[in-house]
């Protein structure tokens, strides 16, 4: 059976700062009409930030969607045309105020990919060094520096909750084991 469906007309809804919203029209694959909310966002990428100590870096920040504070691996979106390290590199840096020594791209993955086309750049920074932060205007939040094994533990205690931090916890304590 053929899955694929065709676009029959797209209406922008919305053009902001950071997403576009549309509404397409939908041929399905049985021939009846439907209609498809997109969110189209120009990415994202996400850093463990992980010391020699085996302690991660993490941030908290109030996220309005959920109405509350979230302990997070440190991330940001892309600026057009940005290359996804150096974004990382970036994002690392204003949060933090860490800079990477050693760079690792663990993976790319589609974040809610019925609704929304975000790619997220997962990478590994090690060798890790202090410096200034330089948060964005808009920007508040907390660094805490917290054993690889307690992130993991708070995941499914549910005090880690985004998708982004759960894949990134997961897949460092699994590269920590690995190393042994």
């Amino acid at each position: 059976m053929e899955l694929n469906e065709k676009t029959l007309n797209s209406t922008e809804i919305f053009n902001g700062r950071i997403l576009k919203l549309r509404v397409d029209s939908v041929s399905l694959p049985d021939g009846s009409v439907s209609t498809r909310e997109i969110v189209e966002h120009s990415g994202a990428v996400a850093i463990v930030a992980l010391d020699d100590e085996n302690m991660l870096w993490m941030v908290r920040q109030y996220r309005k969607p959920l109405e509350k504070v979230l302990l997070e691996i440190p991330a940001g979106t892309l600026e057009t045309d940005e290359d996804p390290l150096g974004c990382a590199q970036r994002e690392l840096a204003e949060e933090t105020g860490l800079r990477a020594k050693k760079w690792e791209k663990i993976l790319d993955y589609f974040s809610a990919p019925g609704f929304c086309d975000e790619k997220l750049h997962l990478f590994l920074a090690r060798g890790l060094t202090e410096g200034p932060k330089n948060l964005d205007h808009d920007e508040f939040l907390e660094v805490e520096r917290i054993p690889l094994q307690q992130a993991y533990d708070a995941i499914f205690s549910g005090q880690i909750v985004d998708g982004k931090s759960i894949i990134g916890i997961q897949y460092a304590l699994r590269h920590m084991v690995g190393e042994k």
